[in-house]
């Protein structure tokens, strides 16, 4: 099937968990509603977002797995939360969320919620050496200002560029480093949010997602060239040197 938008219900469900977030509410109540009126068309919604944006160029099942470090599709999250790490042990997601890496640590990102939904894209390095080579890199004169030039431009479409970063500045950077706001980013994520008069119920919210995901590229772009990404997890059966 076709995607054809995301119904009212689908917002509504995550509003109903909010105020009842517990296994037997979603059994009795939820998980019907939920496989039909929110995984459904994000299965659907990730199957044609992998035609357009698949980095092997073609339609994979969504959840299709591909090289070590490089899905071959974009990827749908199940609705269980992990709670092992986490301080708010709610059983549920209240969002639901699709995914497609281009590289490890950067890809793209999609997500229905209560309030709507959003897109983006996104870099999320697992430790300190990849933050260490991005603020080099930001320093640098002209790759820095290439970036701030990309971001600017995403602020002029309507993004906001949110990802954890200290409030406060680097060790080494100076207060008036032109750069600082970029600096202070350990992870980035660069998105826009629609609501239900964007066209989140109709076949339109797809090319919202696409418009995104497009206008973003640049920065993930810029990511890539500069080895800001870990090196893909070796798996078993990888060739040994």
């Amino acid at each position: 099937m076709t995607f054809s938008g995301f119904p009212p219900s689908a917002l509504r469900l995550y509003a109903d968990l909010a105020a009842a977030n517990d296994k037997e509410t979603w059994r009795l109540r939820l998980r019907e509603r939920y496989e039909r009126d929110v995984r459904a068309p994000m299965d659907e919604l990730a199957a044609e977002l992998t035609a357009l944006f698949s980095p092997a160029g073609s339609p994979e099942p969504a959840g299709a797995g591909g090289p070590a470090g490089v899905p071959a599709g974009v990827r749908v999250l199940g609705p269980v939360r992990d709670t092992r790490m986490s301080h708010d042990k709610s059983p549920y997601k209240t969002y639901q969320g699709a995914y497609l890496d281009l590289l490890p640590c950067l890809g793209l990102w999609v997500h229905v919620d209560r309030d709507g939904l959003y897109a983006s894209g996104r870099w999320y390095p697992y430790g300190g050496a990849e933050v260490a080579r991005f603020r080099a890199a930001v320093q640098d004169e002209d790759g820095g200002a290439e970036l701030a030039e990309i971001t600017g431009r995403l602020r002029d479409r309507g993004f906001t560029l949110g990802g954890d970063r200290l409030t406060t500045r680097p060790r080494g950077i100076p207060a008036d480093h032109p750069r600082l706001d970029l600096l202070r980013h350990r992870k980035i994520d660069a998105g826009r949010r629609y609501g239900p008069a964007d066209g989140l119920h109709t076949p339109r919210a797809l090319d919202l997602v696409r418009e995104t995901w497009e206008l973003v590229r640049p920065l993930l772009d810029w990511m890539a060239a500069r080895d800001l990404t870990p090196p893909p997890r070796r798996t078993e059966g990888d060739a040994t040197s």
